[in-house]
């Protein structure tokens, strides 16, 4: 077996677990090829001594490949899918932040789930994207124009609301007046669209939310449509420019730009593993059934 490691490092609550995974991996002989940044500061900390092969972007992860393991909380996993593209590896995240619904794998109990990995007892969750298109086209998002959490856009530099002209398949929506708006994948359903009001899709729906952020009128609700749904924006304002974010990267785009978003043509594997599956790790995330009187 031949896995990927990526990660972040916390100094608190990562270097214990990271130390399992690689004593872990190291006894079962399974060929690890750690990102290169990564294994630098491992060096430096200490906390890994041995030599191990590395990779520095997608082009070095190939079909040889049988799995990427993320080490960190879901803003690490949103990285690594950066380097996954459409390669078709799949991912597992090791929860090692705090709430996370995408590193689903907590860290106690570590080596049984891992055990799990080398036995191959687990399912292929499918991660819909979410892919940008600007024009003009903005050289700050380039190759990396997907997203699979959300794509949202909000105003900047001013605490005026900006307008967002919405178009559904080439027919007119609604102007928000709002901070942004929040196109979300299921994935990214319980992420800051949730925390805006906007519904929670298990991760098999064919759909997408689009949430709005502090709207100015109160009827604009959060909208579920299908996922084959092209849709398009048009932003203005009294400043220049506005922020676009594909999950965590960020860019300035000027006013009256258009932007087409839809599904990629590709998808993520995610790795979901038996007794953590999207259920109970919502359930126990969001503490449903924690009420005493039920």
């Amino acid at each position: 077996m031949k896995i990927a490691l990526y990660g972040q490092y916390y100094q608190n609550s990562t270097e214990p677990i990271i130390r399992d995974i690689f004593r872990f991996f190291t006894q079962k002989n399974v060929e690890l090829v750690v990102e290169h940044h990564f294994l630098q500061l491992l060096n430096e900390k200490k906390i890994v001594a041995e030599s191990f092969a590395t990779f520095q972007s997608h082009a070095d992860l190939d079909a040889t490949f049988d799995m990427l393991l993320s080490i960190g909380g879901d803003g690490t996993i949103l990285r690594a899918i950066t380097l996954v593209r459409d390669s078709g590896i799949p991912v597992l995240g090791i929860n090692a932040g705090r709430l996370g619904f995408l590193a689903s794998v907590q860290k106690e109990n570590i080596a049984n789930f891992l055990q799990l990995v080398i036995d191959k007892k687990y399912r292929i969750s499918k991660r819909t994207l979410l892919s940008l298109t600007c024009n003009p086209p903005n050289s700050e998002i380039g190759s990396l124009n997907f997203a699979m959490n959300e794509i949202s856009v909000s105003r900047k530099d001013t605490t005026s609301m900006i307008t967002i002209e919405t178009h559904l398949n080439e027919e007119y929506l609604n102007s928000y007046w709002a901070d942004g708006l929040i196109i979300a994948t299921p994935t990214g359903s319980t992420g800051y669209s949730m925390s805006c009001g906007g519904p929670i899709l298990t991760p098999e729906v064919t759909s997408l939310v689009i949430t709005p952020i502090a709207p100015h009128n109160l009827n604009a609700r959060p909208l579920v449509i299908p996922d084959s749904t092209r849709i398009k924006l048009k932003v203005s304002g009294r400043e220049d420019n506005y922020l676009i974010s594909l999950d965590s990267r960020i860019a300035a785009v000027p006013n009256d730009s258009e932007l087409t978003i839809e599904k990629t043509n590709f998808q993520i594997n995610m790795v979901e593993i038996p007794n953590e599956t999207f259920l109970i790790t919502l359930r126990n995330k969001l503490m449903w059934g924690e009420d005493k009187r039920n």
